[in-house]
């Protein structure tokens, strides 16, 4: 193997040729003392010099050492054995009525996120939800609740399996929820009364994702609870019966399963469909459920969605229906009587198309308006002998901006115009954040 030449090495040899060649020429001239002197001086300098360079070699690989620690270190907190972390997002919105409506100021929502990476393949997901301030001691209408609390294991790469309190993966807003993600103050009509965001259940399933962008989920869940429907429900679907992970009521099991695909840059392309029966054999919690002892009150819903981002711009369309069985059961537990019009619905269904261009950017800054058209109808068809109220459909136009000061933080304003249910048109002013 061959001698590595080093700096000391070459510097030496340079040296000696010198002395020889400088002799040779002049010493029989000069004072032979003095030279001798000279090149001592020369060599205690170039030993100086070496001494400095060895401390400075030194010292790099000293910093080099720190440096791979530290890297040994971030590699241990990413990939860790155990890994903590907080987060979590918030809205405080502003409706200010044309009507005789009471305008409103609402500390709306406020959620805290804690995970935990217990390795690479096993981790907790959970959220704490504080809805409208305060709960006790003040005003009716508060709440604090679990919106998710779930587990999720590696299988293997592309392949998780998922069991605990988790968000029902329909639509486009239903899982992605945080107000600085969607446009407009107010969540949209179609995932409020159709879809009714934040839908949880306990369940457990698979979800995973190929390489080509294709990702898939199924499982099973508990289901909406018939029994917890009331007179006051019709404009809402069946959004009242949800338990939301409440000492839920089991006899009935729903399934689900549905896709994205996100094999395109900037689009987002799928489906979800729900099923389930929901009379849990008489045993609710609702106060009429003796009356659905025996009865299945099958409930159905299911959606199609797109979403394509390019250049400042973003388009989303989303359509979602929904069919309710034994809901004539169902009026006589929640009370309805025959002729009314506060019926459960048989059919329910909803659209909207959402147009949005992000104009002005400048770091952290950013201006978008959009405009959004729906058109839903949470009543389409009832049980024989009764009614339908036709307040229950109508169309929504909903323009305005969001204007970001922060990729997580967004300042909104917008002013929503309806057709029918026109004592409901007002402007809106809203702020939030996610962490």
């Amino acid at each position: 193997m061959p001698k590595t030449i080093t700096l000391h090495n070459c510097l030496t040899v340079l040296i000696l040729m010198s002395i020889l060649l400088f002799a040779g020429s002049s010493w029989g001239d000069e004072d032979v003392n003095k030279r001798i002197e000279k090149l001592e001086q020369e060599l205690l300098e170039l030993k100086e010099l070496l001494k400095a360079q060895a401390e400075f070699q030194e010292e790099t690989l000293e910093k080099l050492e720190v440096q791979k620690q530290a890297v040994r270190h971030i590699e241990q907190k990413t990939s860790g054995v155990s890994d903590t972390y907080v987060g979590g997002y918030g809205e405080i919105n502003y409706l200010n009525y044309d009507g005789s409506t009471a305008d409103e100021f609402d500390m709306q929502r406020f959620i805290l996120f804690l995970g935990h990476k217990f390795s690479d393949k096993t981790r907790l997901f959970s959220e704490i939800e504080f809805e409208h301030a305060q709960v006790k001691g003040g005003e009716s209408g508060g709440e604090v609740a679990m919106e998710q609390a779930y587990i999720e294991h590696t299988l293997r790469e592309g392949l998780n399996f998922r069991a605990g309190l988790q968000i029902v993966p329909i639509g486009l807003l239903n899982e992605y929820h945080e107000p600085p993600i969607f446009y407009g103050v107010e969540r949209n009509e179609i995932e409020t009364r159709i879809i009714p965001s934040t839908w949880r259940e306990i369940g457990f399933g698979l979800n995973g994702k190929t390489i080509n962008g294709l990702e898939y989920f199924a499982g099973v869940s508990t289901t909406p609870d018939a029994s917890k429907f009331k007179t006051t429900s019709s404009s809402t679907g069946f959004k009242d019966m949800r338990v939301s992970g409440k000492q839920v009521t089991a006899n009935d099991m729903g399934y689900f399963a549905g896709f994205n695909y996100t094999g395109i840059p900037g689009l987002k392309a799928g489906a979800t469909i729900w099923t389930g029966n929901t009379g849990q054999n008489g045993q609710g919690k609702g106060t009429g459920k003796a009356e659905l002892s025996n009865v299945d009150a099958p409930l159905t819903i299911w959606d199609a969605h797109i979403r394509y981002a390019a250049d400042g711009f973003q388009v989303s369309a989303l359509y979602a229906a929904g069919t309710l069985g034994d809901t004539t059961q169902i009026n006589a537990a929640a009370g309805i009587a025959a002729g009314s019009d506060d019926a459960a619905p048989e059919d329910f269904s909803g659209w909207y198309i959402e147009a949005a261009y992000e104009f002005y950017r400048d770091g952290d800054y950013a201006v978008a308006p959009f405009v959004r058209y729906e058109d839903y109808n949470t009543q389409e068809k009832v049980a024989s002998g009764f009614a339908i109220d036709p307040l229950n459909s109508d169309v929504a136009i909903t323009y305005g901006l969001s204007w970001h000061v922060h990729p997580e933080v967004v300042f909104k304003l917008d002013y929503q115009d309806y057709d029918t249910n026109d004592g409901n048109d007002r402007t809106n002013i809203g702020i939030g954040w996610m962490f």
